[in-house]
């Protein structure tokens, strides 16, 4: 009986995802991950690369955490090569929440200076949860290079991901605090700030940092 239930459950989830109201694509991407079935996991991707709603992508990151990492993670790894943006950060923010680090050959330089901010920030939250130990200086090295970039929301996320490495990232920090550009030296500066003192926040780190670089200091003083 319960296996009849349950193959007449999957066509209905499978159906549900694709449903106009983002109500129900909620409760069918719940329905896939309470009770989880290989059947599902393309169809999960598939929606993620697309969904228009947080909590609806959230719920599916969540339901194809609920899955095998054999079966997600070969196709998740696929979808990093997909031509839409969308999918490209949805599949990295989902191999972050899975924490396999399998995955970690493939969160490549490309990814991390992505065009899209949207991915380049999943990018960089994935990277400093799958990095094996010993690699953090070459990765922070990489993120170094994307300091100064976008707006606020971008900085802070690429701040965040840095302070993660730990004293690994002082080097490549720097090294950065001397760069021609302005943008770039402030925000090295305010990231060490933060890794230093992280309650000092953001916005009165990178402010500091913006008067320092003004002033013609690299931080390095002293």
């Amino acid at each position: 009986m319960t296996t009849i239930k349950q193959d007449t459950d999957i066509p209905r989830t499978l159906q549900g995802l694709d449903d106009d109201r983002s109500s129900v694509r909620l409760r069918a991407a719940l329905a896939a991950g309470t009770t989880p079935d290989a059947r599902f996991v393309d169809k999960l991707i598939e929606r993620s690369a697309i969904e228009p709603e947080f909590f609806v992508r959230d719920m599916l990151t969540w339901a194809l955490t609920r899955h095998p990492v054999s079966l997600t993670l070969p196709a998740l790894l696929r979808e990093l090569r997909s031509q839409g943006a969308q999918a490209r950060s949805q599949a990295l923010h989902t191999l972050s929440k899975i924490g396999d680090r399998q995955a970690w050959p493939s969160i490549t330089r490309a990814l991390l200076s992505d065009g899209d901010d949207d991915v380049a920030r999943s990018a960089w939250r994935a990277a400093v949860i799958l990095v094996p130990e010993g690699e953090e200086a070459g990765l922070a090295a990489v993120l170094a290079t994307q300091l100064g970039r976008g707006e606020r929301e971008t900085q802070l996320s690429l701040s965040r991901a840095l302070v993660e490495l730990g004293d690994a990232v002082m080097p490549a920090l720097r090294a950065a605090s001397t760069a021609s550009d302005r943008r770039v030296r402030a925000h090295a500066l305010a990231t060490e700030r933060l890794l230093h003192d992280p309650d000092a926040g953001f916005e009165f780190a990178i402010e500091e940092a913006k008067r320092v670089v003004a002033l013609g200091g690299s931080g390095q003083e002293g």
